[in-house]
């Protein structure tokens, strides 16, 4: 048996299926954990959604900006960009399905096997582990039982920081951001969430995970990212978005192996 955490997928269901050859996947023994934004941009939203949500308890998922963005847009909160591409999907017969199985998806998912947490962008500077999993799991319970009230006030940069977070909402907001958004920081750990960049070059704004380096977790694989192409300097933080819509790879990462697997767009 094998666990395979696996980046942005973005609606690349071919790759996909190539990855899971070069891996040889065998549902019936291995675990995928996906890391966020299944669909959007790429060809095959629909494909992707279905898929993951085929595998049942052999698949694990955490929420991306994407995903969130699509629910929003369900119940009327947002709308969709023609380059989100997700047109086939907004028609698919059973999307009212999809759409209940993506709220019962969570922010994070730890592995207490392996001792491993996984997020689709990251955790913000502020939080320890504790705080971290408490905020998530508000939204998470709120995201299933009443999602209007969640995704009625998602928008918006503001909170920045968490000790700022004066409200339910503004709790709510914050815990999406720091992580469905998130990249870099400002040096006092505030939020900054328009930079999109890579880190080389970028000296006024932090890389999230730079505030982690020295707090106690464990294991943690993030995605979003597709700048960094991979790469984190931080020992027990992988990054795994690498860039698959963006005509690069899409990559899987073998827990009990320790060895990544990419294959092409």
């Amino acid at each position: 048996m094998a666990t395979y955490v696996i980046g942005d997928l973005q609606g690349c269901f071919e790759p996909l299926t190539r990855l899971l050859q070069h891996i040889h996947y065998q549902p019936a023994q291995d675990q995928l954990w996906f890391c966020g934004d299944l669909i959007a941009r790429g060809p095959d939203s629909l494909a992707c959604l279905d898929f993951v949500k085929s595998l049942g308890a052999g698949a694990r998922v955490v929420l991306g900006n994407h995903d969130l963005n699509f629910i929003a847009s369900y119940y009327g909160f947002s709308k969709i960009k023609a380059a989100d591409n997700l047109s086939a999907l907004q028609k698919a017969p059973h999307l009212p399905e999809l759409i209940d199985w993506l709220c019962q998806q969570p922010l994070i998912q730890q592995n207490h096997q392996h001792d491993f947490l996984m997020v689709h962008a990251g955790l913000a500077p502020e939080w320890d582990l504790a705080t971290a999993l408490a905020a998530t799991a508000e939204v998470g319970t709120l995201l299933r039982q009443e999602p209007t009230t969640l995704l009625a006030t998602m928008y918006g940069n503001t909170p920045a920081r968490w000790r700022d977070a004066n409200t339910a909402a503004e709790r709510w907001r914050f815990t999406i951001n720091a992580c469905t958004r998130m990249r870099f920081c400002q040096p006092d750990g505030a939020l900054e969430l328009i930079t999109k960049s890579g880190v080389t070059g970028q000296e006024a704004l932090i890389p999230w995970y730079e505030f982690w380096r020295n707090k106690s977790h464990p294991e943690l694989f993030f995605g979003h990212w597709a700048a960094l192409n991979g790469y984190s300097p931080v020992a027990g933080i992988h990054a795994l978005d690498t860039g698959c819509v963006w005509g690069n790879t899409l990559t899987a990462y073998c827990v009990e192996s320790r060895q990544r697997y990419s294959v092409k767009a």
